[in-house]
Order: C-alpha cells, then structure tokens, then sequence
C-alpha cells in the first residue's frame, strides 16, 4: 500500500515514473536470466493476451505472397492458423486433428528453407499433451508457450519468438511476455499501425501506451520465487505431480486416459471417468472436498487438473487421495 516509500499503492504508480522503470527492468532482467538469453533478445510486456499475438505475428512476419508454416496440436494452435491466414498463405505442416489431439502429431520432416517462420504450441491445454522441447529448424520457429513457460528446462535459443499470457505460470491476467529475437524486428512485412508493430513497442520499452502496471509488478514477484526456487527444482516437482495423478488414474478402475505416455503433460493432467454418470459423481464429490476447477474443457468433457507451478505436491496427494475414496464408495 505504500510502495518503496513513494506514499501510493502499487496500484497507484504513474507508469512512466521512476518506481514503474525499475520493476519494468528487474522483470525483463529475469526473463533474461532464466531462460538463458544474451542481449540478442527483446523483451516486452504487452496487452492483449495470445489472440493479439496469433494476429501480431503474421502482421509482422507475413507478407501477402509469403507461407508460414504450423503445427496444428490443439484448439490454441488451431486459432493461431486461422488468424494467421487473413495475412498471407498457412501450410499445416502436420495435425493431429483426426485423432481429437489426443497425441501430438510427427515432427515435420524436410522444413521449407522458403517459410517466413514456423509457429508451435508447446503445451496443449485442452488436450493434455506437451511437447518436450522446442526443436531446432531452418527457418525463425514461434512459440506459444503459454502454459508451460518455466516449468522445466527449455532450450529458449532455438526459438525466434516466444510468448506466453501470464495467467498460468508467470503471474495474473491482464498481461503478455513476449520474447523476440532482435533480427526479427528487421523482418516487418508491412506498414502498421504502432500498436500492432513490435518494433514500435520495442522502442518504446512496453510503454507504447498505458501498460498494466500491477499485472507487470506481480509477475515480477512471481520471477522471484521461480529464481529462487530454481528452474530445474521447479521441474523436479512438477514431474512429481504429474506421476502421480497420471499413476492413479493408470491404477484407479473408474477413470482412465487417452494421451499417449510420451506425448503426457506435465501442466494439465487429463482424463476421463468411465461413464457419464460416474463423470457427474465425481464433480459433486470434487466439490464436497473443496476441489475445483477439475472439470474437463467444454470441448472435451472429462477432467482436467491443471497443475501449474504454484500448486504444490501435497495439492495432488489430497486429489489422489480423494480419487482413491471415491473408488472405494463407487467402484460396485
């Protein structure tokens, strides 16, 4: 309420004063940090959550006779092709959308030298699949990494853009980390208006126009505790909550699931119950035991655990325990 003496709230700090350029820093300067980028990179805070990225991106990097290239692993990478397509050619270059993204499609061989860039989802929220790493390629490769940033070791190098929306590992909504690589910012296709043109926003340090300070301010907070505790400890214990849902469902006679191993997330465990009216039992008996939000996606029905960084072990041993309860009281 009375931030670093200035007299005001955090709430309150004008956004080009001096206190608002210091926590503008400090947050860029731990992206930097963890995940290991040298002064190659642009770092910027945005508005506008992944939609205003899935357009940005072709309005920058696609120029109307140009092809980007997409791999469609989910409903988020979906959305992506289709903004991308009002500004210039999409070439899908693997889907996995006959199986429902149940698994996540095969890398695509022999990548076009001639794509302006190859855009990725690196986890797959709905669906529950993840990829391991961003693999190297011969063109700028994009990435969504909106829910998973930070929640194990990436290789963020091989990536000329990366962004993520900060509502599932880095902070609250309201704000947008966006990574680019500088030479990018000499790839602008087309005049644009300065709210749509990264360079614009990279010359104006995210300070184009009002930014949302308190978003920024708690997402450095957040970048704190995930330096503190350390990337690799981070991922320890996310693979942790992972095995351990993923185990009970794979154990427990009323549920199961449709990813396959390899292609599991560590962010959103998803499952199924094994018909409709045990599906309903759980939600209620869920809620009985004070947990929420496990209901699948609209689109998929099922369950969904999100376990993202803040959610700690013992969160998903109280879930695993109330599953094995609920087995025991409806297994007949």
């Amino acid at each position: 309420m009375d931030y670093n003496g200035s007299g005001v709230s955090v709430l309150s700090l004008p956004h080009r004063g001096k206190d608002f350029d210091n926590i503008l820093a400090e947050s860029k300067q731990l992206v930097r940090e963890l995940c290991g980028l040298n002064n190659d990179y642009e770092i910027l805070w945005m508005h506008g959550g992944g939609r205003l990225q899935f357009a940005m991106i072709p309005m920058n990097f696609l120029g109307e006779g140009d092809t980007a290239g997409y791999i469609d692993s989910g409903a988020w990478a979906a959305d992506a092709i289709k903004h991308a397509e009002y500004y210039g050619k999409v070439q899908v270059l693997c889907s996995s959308k006959q199986d429902n993204y149940q698994h996540l499609p095969e890398w695509p061989e022999n990548i076009s030298p001639e794509l302006a860039y190859l855009h990725m989802t690196t986890n797959n929220t709905i669906y529950g699949t993840q990829w391991q790493d961003v693999p190297p390629a011969t063109v700028p490769v994009v990435a969504d990494m909106s829910s998973d940033i930070f929640s194990k070791k990436i290789n963020y190098t091989n990536c000329s853009v990366f962004y993520a929306v900060a509502q599932k590992n880095i902070g609250p909504a309201g704000t947008t980390l966006v990574v680019l690589r500088k030479d990018m910012l000499q790839r602008a296709k087309r005049s644009l208006p300065p709210m749509m043109s990264y360079a614009e926003h990279v010359a104006k340090n995210s300070v184009l126009n009002t930014p949302p300070v308190f978003a920024i301010y708690v997402s450095m907070l957040m970048l704190r505790w995930i330096k503190a505790k350390g990337i690799a400890a981070i991922e320890e214990e996310n693979k942790i909550k992972a095995g351990l849902l993923y185990d009970e469902v794979a154990r427990n006679s009323l549920f199961s699931s449709t990813v396959k191993k390899e292609h599991r997330s560590l962010m959103n465990v998803c499952f199924n119950a094994v018909d409709d009216k045990t599906e309903k039992l759980f939600l209620d008996f869920c809620e009985e035991c004070g947990i929420v939000n496990i209901k699948g996606h609209r689109s998929t029905g099922g369950f969904r655990a999100s376990i993202y960084n803040a959610v700690t072990v013992e969160d998903v041993k109280y879930v695993v325990a109330a599953m094995q309860e609920f087995e025991l009281n409806n297994k007949q």
